[in-house]
């Protein structure tokens, strides 16, 4: 008997929804095998989306490290840790009578132990006595000792360290006097001395990596950002993460990678599924054909055709996510890489692996949906 042509009731629905399941799971093997090798391109996007989004995160802190209002370096530099500010425009830009503040640092990757991307911040310790870190423990460096050091707490907590210890990176053997607790990861992972001795060390004199700036009472910091531009030509002002390509150009490529992997996901993805999608409409030409004679019409079959690829692929995407989480919280065993970042997961992370998937199903079942539907009832019920 010809189906309605009116709207589907609930059990037909339900019906309808059980065939495509169990369609979708007659070669079990062949289905878990595609579905994992879905999902493992979109765990690489969930992962990689989550790292990314945790290092915008660290980078907007540091940018307003100190209730800085925003951070000045190097323009066009390809990475914060590159930029090169004469100690001078520190001073210039200090000088100025709408700017309360302007705090200069050096930021060196050093080697500690096994870990090669241990961050030291070098301060002039003037400015650690003029406006303190808060400290846990100890006291602030001497201004007159050259091999005193601060400790974030979380690398005095990996560390072991604690006022009193000995400090010793790239060989240079630092007392700890004090432990201090910052919001911004990357100080809080780090460590603080004084700017001479680290200039000398990364045999980087009279230079700083950024400068943070606190604007007067009553400025706007907009206003005096593009100012310290126009007067610094080779400078760039960051007043948050959206701008910090100006002078690292990691985030663009983490980006780039990340556009890339998701339409790489998704075309391997789409060969997969159609491959899946294709094999499953040829072994079922002969029912598909006993379908349209009993009065299945070609969008219908269709319907069940795509609504296969869909599930297929939600089913991937949900394993993916999973995935995702699961290997970018993995990589903060590794302690040089979470000393920088801790992986977020804002929404759109998930919705774009949700996404990938609806893409792939729809990309996969366009051709093994038009090939159903083409299909003669007569022919199909011919076919052996």
């Amino acid at each position: 008997m010809r189906p309605p042509r009116g709207p589907w009731t609930l059990p037909e629905t339900v019906s309808f929804l059980a065939l495509v399941f169990r369609n979708l799971f007659r070669q079990r093997v062949r289905t878990v095998l595609t579905v994992l090798g879905i999902a493992a391109g979109m765990t690489i996007v969930v992962a990689l989306g989550a790292i990314t989004e945790g290092l915008r995160i660290t980078s907007a802190e540091f940018v307003g490290a100190g209730g800085a209002d925003f951070l000045v370096a190097q323009e066009g530099a390809s990475d914060l840790t590159f930029s090169v500010v004469p100690a001078d425009d520190v001073e210039r830009i200090a000088a100025r009578p709408d700017v309360e503040r302007a705090t200069g640092a050096l930021i060196e990757v050093a080697e500690l132990g096994d870990n090669p991307f241990f961050l030291v911040f070098g301060y002039d310790p003037q400015s650690l006595v003029d406006e303190p870190l808060p400290l846990t423990a100890g006291r602030v460096p001497d201004p007159e000792a050259a091999q005193e050091a601060l400790l974030g707490a979380r690398a005095a907590a990996d560390l072991g360290l604690t006022v009193g210890d000995t400090l010793t990176v790239d060989g240079e053997a630092f007392d700890v006097v004090g432990l201090y607790s910052v919001e911004d990861q990357m100080r809080d992972s780090g460590a603080v001395v004084p700017l001479s001795t680290l200039q000398r060390m990364s045999a980087r004199q009279d230079v700083v990596t950024a400068i943070h700036v606190t604007v007067a009472p009553g400025e706007d910091p907009d206003e005096i950002a593009e100012a310290i531009e126009r007067d610094f030509p080779q400078l760039a002002t960051i007043r948050d993460v959206d701008e910090y390509s100006k002078v690292d150009q990691g985030f663009e490529i983490l980006d780039a990678a990340n556009l890339a992997i998701s339409l790489l996901a998704v075309g391997i993805g789409a060969i997969g599924v159609m491959n899946t999608m294709i094999m499953s409409v040829f072994e079922r030409t002969r029912e598909i054909g006993i379908l349209r004679a009993v009065g299945w019409r070609g969008s219908r079959i269709l319907r069940m055709v795509a609504y296969e690829s869909l599930l297929l692929c939600l089913i991937a995407a949900a394993l993916g996510i999973a995935l995702g989480v699961v290997a970018s919280r993995a990589v903060l065993l590794i302690p040089s890489i979470s000393a920088f970042l801790t992986p977020a997961y804002p929404p759109d992370i998930f919705l774009r692996a949700v996404v990938v998937g609806v893409v792939v199903g729809l990309l996969g079942a366009a051709y093994p949906a038009a090939r159903a539907v083409r299909l003669s009832p007569m022919e199909a019920l011919r076919y052996e």
